[in-house]
């Protein structure tokens, strides 16, 4: 992980159950003798997490309804820290603004980027149901209210116009795209990652499972290579208005097209590897030459 993410150490489920005490209906024994969860059990995840936003980033009310994709907190952080590196000129800047682009029901990215780096973001989403329960977040937490705005992406064929505003300036965008290029293969995608877990010893390794998740959050037509090179394409509409645009990829075998448009588009690009455990990943960042 990121030597600056506070989740390189072990979970330290004292601590935690003191700040969720719900959360001590999940713990387990793993084959160390160390307290533990089943990271399969979705509700065993979502509780570790109201555990983990509480002691750590003092977020008092946060869910996810069922349904919806839980994400791994860690691996999430990881992300965010990366991206203020690519900050680096910006650092001293204390008025960076972010946009997540898929914010989702959970609104995990824009919580930890307002609460680990005081960033302002705005989170976009297709989904006005999804846009509603990151709104009950937000407004459930008075250090969130005046960091964090979400968007509703009324037109599916767009995924930055009518969001980011005009004149408005982002200091970089992120995204975490539907893996998956339709329902068939998000589900065996999950049922491969629940086998590879049953074999290993799953109180240990956090895997990042799809737990559940609906549509937009798992699949769209042509999975995250075309969705990705639909987004560097609208991208240049707003070159003047993004400092970094970035977006996770997570199947390494993608990388070729993804370059191919970004080099069509004459565009300064960088790819940065992350690692959370025996999980690789890593996302694109890519900006244009000032004219």
């Amino acid at each position: 992980m990121h030597p600056k993410n506070s989740h390189n150490s072990s979970y330290n489920f004292e601590e935690l159950t003191n700040s969720n005490p719900k959360l001590s209906d999940y713990l387990i024994t793993n084959s160390f003798g160390n307290s533990s969860i089943d990271f399969s059990n979705s509700e065993a995840v979502i509780e570790l997490n109201k555990a983990i936003l509480k002691h750590q980033y003092q977020i008092e009310s946060w869910n996810v309804p069922k349904g919806y994709l839980c994400p791994p907190i860690p691996g999430r952080a990881d992300y965010i820290h990366h991206i203020s590196d690519l900050l680096s000129n910006d650092i001293d800047n204390p008025n960076i603004k972010g946009l997540d682009i898929g914010v989702g029901a959970n609104c995990i990215y824009p919580i930890l980027g307002t609460r680990i780096h005081g960033w302002t973001m705005v989170g976009s989403d297709i989904s006005l149901q999804a846009i509603s329960y990151a709104q009950k977040i937000i407004t459930s937490n008075s250090n969130l209210i005046n960091n964090i705005e979400v968007r509703h992406q009324k037109d599916n064929a767009n995924i930055l116009k009518d969001i980011i505003l005009p004149d408005e300036y982002f200091h970089f965008t992120m995204c975490n795209p539907p893996f998956h290029s339709s329902a068939e293969e998000a589900k065996k995608g999950t049922q491969r990652k629940l086998k590879n877990l049953s074999k290993s010893d799953k109180t240990i390794i956090p895997l990042e499972l799809n737990f559940g998740g609906h549509a937009n959050e798992l699949w769209c037509n042509g999975g995250e290579s075309l969705f990705i090179k639909r987004m560097i394409k609208q991208s240049i509409g707003f070159k003047k208005q993004v400092g970094w645009f970035t977006s996770l990829v997570s199947k390494k075998e993608n990388l070729p097209k993804i370059y191919k448009q970004l080099n069509k588009l004459n565009t300064i690009h960088k790819t940065i590897e992350m690692s959370q455990g025996n999980k690789k990943s890593r996302f694109i960042a890519w900006k244009f030459t000032k004219e």
